[in-house]
C-alpha cells in the first residue's frame, strides 16, 4: 500500500535519458518504485495520461531573503513547479546584521534588487543577528518549497568592518580573520555558499557600490578558502562587467575565478549574459571556463533562459517618470494616472521635456526605441521581432516612437505594459542565450525570483523554458524536452550539492510537477499589492502545471495553493541516496 502512485504519465527523470510512460509510486515523502505498477495499491492516485511527469524545479539564484519572514508559499517561484530554491545570492542578504545595521541592510536590497524598503521594514521578523541565529528563524516556519541559504559578502563586511566595509574600504587582517571565521560558522550550521558581487551595475539605495565590489585577491581567496577547508559550499557572484558595464579587462574576472576554484577545489558559478558592448565576449569567457575543468578548476557560467529585460509600466519606472510635469501627478493612483495622461495639454508638456536627475545605471544600456515592444495582454513574447519595436512602429506610421509608448502606457485598450530587453538579445535573437544553454560549464539560473519587484518577473522562467525552447521555437532551433527538464533540475541541484532531489528515481526526494505541455501558458504580468506595507510588485502566473508535489505532498492542483507546507530549510548539502 503506496501512499501515491502517479499513474500513466510520460516520465522525464531529470537525468536527460529519453522520456518513457510509467507510473511513479511515493512513500513517506520518497520516490520507491518507478515502472509499470499495474496491481499495486495507494491511499492517493493520480491518472497523469497524456501529461509531462518531471522532477520539482530548482532555482539557484533568488532574493527571497527577507519574504522568508512572512510568505509559507514564496510566490511567484511555486505558481512554476519550482520546489527547490536557493537565497543570498550576489553578496546581498540580512544576516549576520548588528541591529543599527538592520535599516542599512534594507537600502542594500532596496538598491541592490529593487524589493520595496517598506515592505521589507514591516515584513522582516529580525529574529536573529548572526548567521545561525537567521537559519533558526528560516527553519522556525513550514512552507510550500524548501529554501536554502548562503552567507552574504555585503551583510558580512557590515557586520565586521560598520561604515568601512559599507564604503568598500580594504579589511585589517583582523577583519578578515572575523570574516573567515563567520564564514566558517555559517557553514557549519547549513549554508550552501557564499555570494559576493562586483558588477558596478549593483548599487545601495544611497548610490554606493555594494560593500565587496572591489574587494582585492587576497579577501577573495581568504573568504573562498574557508570553502576549501570546509569541503562544501558553492563561491557565487555577479563579475564586473556582467551588469552591462564596459571593463578595460573582459577576462579578468574569470582568470582569478579559475585560480581560486583550483586552489580551493571548490566550485565557483558566475552570472553571464551576452550584451551589446562585447557582443561575442561571452564565447570566449565560456571557452576558458571549459578549458579551466583541465587545471583542476569547476567553473558554471550562470544563465538565465531569456533576456534580461525590464516590465515598462505606469506601476513601475517608464520614460516619463522623471519629467517635471509627470512628477506632479506621480502621487495618484495608477488608473488616475491613466485618465490624467490622456489629457492632451498634459501629452504635449510631458512629451516636450526632459527628464530631471537620471538613473546613472541608464546610461549603461542603449537606449533607442528599436529596443521598447508592446508586451501582449494575454501571452507575453519574449523574443519579439525588430519590426515589431516602436520605433519601427513609430517609422511606419510616421509618429514618435516616444508618443506611440506613451499612448500605449496610458490606453484602456492595452496591457500598458512595454517590453525592453537590455541583456542577452543580440540583432534581436536569443540564438546566444541558445547557445549558451548547450555549453557544458553552463548552469540555469539567474531567475533573480523575489527581487526587481516592480521591473522584473523572471520567477517564470521554469515555465517558459518549457513553452518557448521546448515546444513554441521553429523545430529545428528547439531544445530537446528531457535537456531542458535536466537543466532545471538535476544539474543546478548537483552543483549545489542538493543531492537527494532532482531525479525521479528510487531513494531521491518526491519533488515533482505533472504538466500538461500542450496546455502550458504563461500569463500576462499583472502588477499587485500584496507586499508588507501595500508594497506593488510584478507577478506572473501559468496554466498547465495540474499539480506540484513537494516532499510527495500535493502543494499546487491547477495552479492552486492545497495549503500543504511541507518545505523546510535545507542546512548544508545532501548525499544522494543509497538503494540497495
Amino acid at each position: 500500500m503506496h501512499d501515491l502512485i502517479i499513474r500513466n504519465g510520460t516520465v522525464v527523470d531529470g537525468s536527460g535519458i529519453p522520456g518513457r510512460l510509467a507510473d511513479v509510486a511515493v512513500d513517506e515523502g520518497v520516490i520507491t518504485r518507478v515502472g509499470r505498477l499495474r496491481g499495486e495499491r495507494c491511499s492517493t492516485e493520480i491518472d497523469a495520461e497524456g501529461r509531462l511527469v518531471v522532477p520539482g524545479f530548482v532555482d539557484i539564484h533568488t532574493h527571497f531573503d527577507g519574504q522568508v519572514s512572512w510568505d509559507p508559499q514564496l510566490t511567484p517561484s511555486c505558481w512554476h513547479g519550482v520546489t527547490s530554491v536557493v537565497m543570498g545570492n550576489c553578496g546581498v542578504g540580512f544576516a549576520p546584521a548588528h541591529p543599527d545595521r538592520q535599516d542599512w541592510l534594507i537600502g542594500l536590497m532596496e538598491g541592490v534588487e529593487d524589493i520595496p524598503g517598506a515592505s521589507l521594514s514591516e515584513g522582516i521578523t529580525w529574529e536573529w543577528e548572526t548567521f545561525p541565529e537567521y537559519l533558526d528563524a528560516v527553519s522556525g516556519v513550514s512552507r510550500a518549497i524548501d529554501v536554502a541559504a548562503q552567507v552574504p559578502h555585503g551583510a558580512l563586511r557590515a557586520y565586521v568592518m560598520g561604515e568601512r566595509g559599507a564604503n568598500n574600504e580594504p579589511p585589517t587582517e583582523d577583519d578578515l580573520r572575523r570574516m573567515c571565521d563567520l564564514v566558517r560558522e555559517g557553514l557549519a550550521v547549513g549554508a550552501i555558499g557564499f555570494s559576493t558581487s562586483r558588477t558596478l551595475t549593483h548599487l545601495a539605495i544611497t548610490g554606493r557600490p555594494v560593500p565587496g565590489t572591489f574587494a582585492t585577491e587576497d579577501e577573495l581567496f581568504a573568504l573562498g578558502g574557508v570553502l576549501g577547508e570546509a569541503g562544501t559550499g558553492v563561491f557565487q557572484l555577479v563579475p564586473l562587467g556582467a551588469g552591462g558595464e564596459k571593463v578595460d579587462d573582459p577576462f579578468g574576472e574569470i582568470k582569478w575565478m579559475r585560480r581560486l576554484s583550483a586552489a580551493v577545489g571548490r566550485p565557483i558559478t558566475f552570472g553571464l549574459f551576452q550584451n551589446d558592448n562585447d557582443p561575442d565576449g561571452w564565447r570566449e569567457l565560456l571557452q576558458i571556463a571549459e578549458d579551466a575543468v583541465a587545471c583542476g578548476a569547476d567553473l558554471h557560467a550562470q544563465v538565465a533562459g531569456r533576456p534580461f529585460s525590464v516590465i515598462i509600466s505606469l506601476d513601475s519606472t517608464h520614460p516619463f517618470h522623471k519629467r517635471p510635469s509627470y512628477k506632479r501627478i506621480a502621487h495618484l493612483p495608477a488608473a488616475k494616472r491613466r485618465v490624467a495622461m490622456r489629457d492632451p495639454r498634459l501629452r504635449e508638456r510631458i512629451l516636450g521635456e526632459s527628464p530631471e536627475n537620471p538613473d546613472p545605471r541608464s546610461a549603461l544600456f542603449l537606449q533607442g526605441y528599436e529596443r521598447h515592444f508592446p508586451m501582449d495582454s494575454l501571452s507575453p513574447n519574449y523574443e519579439p521581432a525588430a519590426e515589431e519595436s516602436f520605433d519601427a512602429i513609430g517609422k511606419r506610421s510616421g509618429q514618435s516612437p516616444e508618443g506611440l509608448i506613451y499612448d500605449f502606457l496610458t490606453s484602456e485598450k492595452t496591457s500598458g505594459m512595454v517590453f525592453r530587453p537590455l541583456l542577452g538579445y543580440s540583432e534581436f535573437t536569443l540564438d546566444p542565450i541558445r547557445e549558451m544553454l548547450l555549453h557544458p560549464q553552463v548552469v540555469l539560473g539567474l531567475s533573480d525570483a523575489g527581487a526587481h519587484c516592480r521591473l522584473i518577473c523572471d520567477a517564470s522562467t521554469p515555465t517558459s523554458m518549457l513553452t518557448h525552447w521546448v515546444r513554441d521555437r521553429d523545430r529545428g532551433e528547439r531544445l530537446p524536452l528531457e535537456y531542458v527538464v535536466r537543466k532545471q533540475t538535476f544539474e543546478p541541484a548537483q552543483l549545489y550539492g542538493l543531492c537527494d532531489r532532482g531525479l525521479l528515481r528510487p531513494g531521491y526526494r518526491a519533488d515533482i510537477n505533472i504538466i500538461d505541455l500542450d496546455r502550458l501558458t504563461l500569463r500576462a504580468p499583472e502588477f499587485v499589492h500584496d507586499l508588507p506595507a501595500s508594497g506593488g510588485r510584478l507577478v506572473q502566473r501559468a496554466d498547465g502545471y495540474d499539480y506540484t508535489i513537494a516532499a510527495g505532498q500535493v502543494t499546487y492542483r491547477d495552479g492552486k495553493w492545497t495549503g500543504a507546507l511541507p518545505g523546510k530549510l535545507v542546512r548544508g548539502t545532501r548525499s544522494g541516496p543509497v538503494v540497495l
